[in-house]
């Protein structure tokens, strides 16, 4: 299988298995962000809220892209994506799994709705501080540039929930006559119906942006998984033809050619020369092969190397005051880069199917320890229906933005938890929320981070030290 010995084979299927077992906790960490208001109103059985749940996470995975799967692969170093030695690879995607899950485990065994997102993010930051810090990689930089982007949608996302869900409880309350869903909801009885239709909707529409974003977390964890360990295999998208490349490196090939370096630092030159290098490299490449049956998977992994560079060294010649190319000429520029990206960025359909059925699995397991925490823990009253509503469709709304506009990762129960303390707040003030709760809340998210990447750092480290 991928013409792997039998001892590789054997730790990329525990890998594999270990991503799953993830994103399964992942589901069951995180399917009270969907289902607690619908449960604590009694809009819906809790085996028919998660069962329901489970679905629409399984759907959302197939529908949200591979933007922020992607995102998430890029968060560590260029160097760590084209490092064939595979043994490497095993050391970086153990420790990213081990410190991932025991973080994930432990606050869900003591009801803490922390962030998955957060922990694996973490990691991965981790991950790559401690990949730039070994003295063989001297020349390995840190991602800075997506790490703060996605640092950024983890920190504000969490503030437009709480803010937004604020804003809309004032308008239900200017606006809506009909005073029933600002009750405490009975115990026994459901919801009338217009009320449990609206709370479906917004368990449905958390249900599903939360599996198009988190789903898309499993999926960028399996593609690290698989590019470490059979990196020639996976090096690009096999569903595609490589020649096809050809059109994209003669756009860039065309604009490198127009950058005057005579004018450029002694480093911006350099970086010209190691592009036009790669640019040769991969014609070579298709020049030595008749066809796609021909090209060694070597190759295809050189290639793989090529387009990586490629985009890191135009993004740093673009960003270069002395480099004087018309706007044209850079959008054709950017224009290829996307179109060698096209082969790179992707992940095979047996694997979104894989993280689903994790994610909706693991969706229908284990919800009630952090359900009670929000539904009852966060305010010092019971979830009202206006109070639910609002707190889900904000979440909705901020999650599907995320995901599909800017294709960064947010942190679903960071969102909600912050959502339903607004609702909170915007009924009787600051004064109903519940003191330890949110003290409890705000410390599992101030220290996942630092946590996980001490932990993935650490493992990584000794793991790279015990494999050499």
């Amino acid at each position: 299988m991928f013409g792997l010995e039998t001892d590789l084979l054997i730790l990329l299927i525990i890998c594999l298995l270990a991503a799953c077992l993830f994103e399964f906790v992942n589901g069951f960490h995180d399917t009270a962000n969907a289902v607690a208001t619908v449960i604590y109103t009694n809009t819906l059985r809790p085996w028919a809220a998660v069962i329901w749940s489970g679905f629409w996470n399984f759907i959302g995975v197939f529908a949200g892209g591979i933007g922020v799967a992607m995102g998430i692969v890029y968060l560590l170093p260029i160097e760590t994506l084209i490092d064939q030695d595979v043994w490497h690879g095993v050391a970086m995607i153990g420790a990213l799994l081990i410190s991932a899950i025991i973080w994930n485990l432990g606050t869900w065994y003591y009801g803490l709705p922390s962030s998955s997102s957060h922990t694996l993010i973490g990691s991965i930051l981790g991950l790559g501080i401690a990949y730039s810090l070994l003295p063989s990689t001297t020349e390995a930089t840190f991602a800075w540039s997506e790490a703060t982007k996605t640092g950024l949608s983890l920190i504000v996302s969490p503030f437009l929930g709480f803010t937004l869900t604020v804003f809309l409880m004032f308008i239900l309350k200017r606006f809506v006559k009909n005073k029933t869903i600002f009750k405490e909801p009975h115990k026994r009885k459901a919801p009338p119906l217009w009320i449990r239709i609206i709370l479906i909707l917004t368990c449905t529409l958390v249900s599903f942006f939360h599996g198009s974003n988190d789903g898309q977390k499993g999926v960028g964890l399996v593609m690290l998984i698989l590019i470490a360990i059979v990196p020639t295999y996976f090096a690009l998208d096999n569903t595609k033809n490589p020649f096809e490349l050809q059109t994209s490196i003669n756009k860039v090939e065309l604009v490198l050619a127009k950058v005057d370096s005579t004018t450029l630092s002694a480093s911006d030159a350099q970086q010209l020369t190691l592009l036009n290098d790669e640019v040769r490299e991969m014609n070579g490449i298709f020049a030595a092969n008749a066809g796609i049956k021909e090209l060694p998977k070597d190759s295809r992994f050189k290639l793989r190397r090529d387009i990586l560079l490629i985009t890191k060294g135009t993004d740093k010649l673009l960003e270069s005051k002395d480099v004087t190319l018309s706007q044209r000429d850079k959008d054709t520029l950017k224009e290829g880069v996307t179109g060698m990206r096209s082969f790179t960025d992707y992940a095979p359909n047996w694997v979104i199917m894989m993280i689903a059925l994790s994610l909706g699995i693991g969706t229908m397991i284990g919800w009630k320890r952090i359900v009670k925490t929000i539904g009852e823990k966060i305010g010092k009253e019971h979830l009202t229906y206006a109070q639910g509503a609002s707190a889900e469709f904000m979440a909705a709304s901020v999650i599907g933005f995320s995901t599909f506009v800017f294709k960064l990762p947010v942190s679903t129960t960071h969102i909600l938890s912050s959502g339903i303390a607004g609702s909170m707040v915007a009924n009787k003030g600051i004064k109903n929320l519940n003191p330890s709760t949110i003290r409890n809340i705000a410390m599992a998210w101030v220290l996942t981070l630092p946590v996980s990447m001490f932990l993935s750092g650490s493992l990584f480290i000794l793991f790279r030290w015990l494999l050499s």
